[in-house]
């Protein structure tokens, strides 16, 4: 009778234990089947965010360019060029200015060739227009204004920017915001360009409007 007893709480416990290890696993089981995809590497569709250059909201297409342009905030902020997913210009780098900054890319290749900035305010606007006369053709002209692009720019540059495709750069003022990316031989208007001009009224920062943001896909070559 003892040794049937005994048996018998042997078997019940046996069975309990069975039951613990079932459900453990069962349960173990259903949250790794739910977490499958991260095992796999990927993301659940409602919260994938994929990446594309720059920081675009779309991959652009083959031969073309991805770029992203922003403008200088007020005089606090500089400005800063995405190309290509590599930032060309930015206060991160130390490489922008008050003023202009531009930069020449090849519009074959998308090597970047110069990038330079220019005081429209206190500098020389020979260096400026120095630095446009010589750009080679096929040549994409990337540029970002910050704190004062205008007040030194005189006919003889407006003129070289409208010919690069800018429709602004002949109405550029005091403290406006500025970005337009151009070529050098552009037969018509750039459709890469945003402008706001400096008012009092509408400024978004005390003496200065907003900041500019302007981002797409470019051409290869000529646009």
């Amino acid at each position: 009778m003892r040794v049937a007893g005994l048996i018998r709480v042997v078997v019940f416990i046996f069975t309990i234990v069975t039951m613990l290890v079932f459900l453990h696993n069962y349960t173990s089981f259903s949250r790794k089947t739910i977490r499958l995809p991260r095992w796999l590497g990927i993301t659940p569709k409602e919260i994938q965010t994929p990446k594309f250059k720059c920081g675009l909201s779309k991959m652009c297409p083959n031969n073309f360019f991805a770029f992203k342009i922003s403008s200088g905030a007020a005089n606090v902020v500089g400005p800063s060029m995405c190309f290509e997913d590599a930032i060309i210009m930015s206060p991160v780098r130390n490489n922008v200015g008050r003023g202009l900054n531009i930069a020449l890319v090849n519009g074959s290749t998308g090597h970047v060739m110069k990038k330079d900035s220019f005081d429209m305010y206190s500098g020389d606007p020979q260096l400026l227009l120095n630095f446009l006369t010589e750009i080679p053709d096929s040549t994409l002209v990337l540029v970002a204004s910050y704190d004062d692009p205008g007040t030194k720019m005189n006919d003889q540059i407006r003129t070289i920017f409208s010919n690069l495709g800018s429709s602004y750069a002949k109405k550029l003022g005091f403290r406006d915001s500025w970005v337009f990316v151009g070529a050098k031989d552009l037969k018509s208007s750039s459709p890469y360009e945003q402008f706001l001009k400096n008012n009092p009224e509408t400024n978004k920062y005390e003496g200065w409007p907003e900041l500019l943001e302007l981002e797409g896909c470019l051409p290869r070559k000529v646009m």
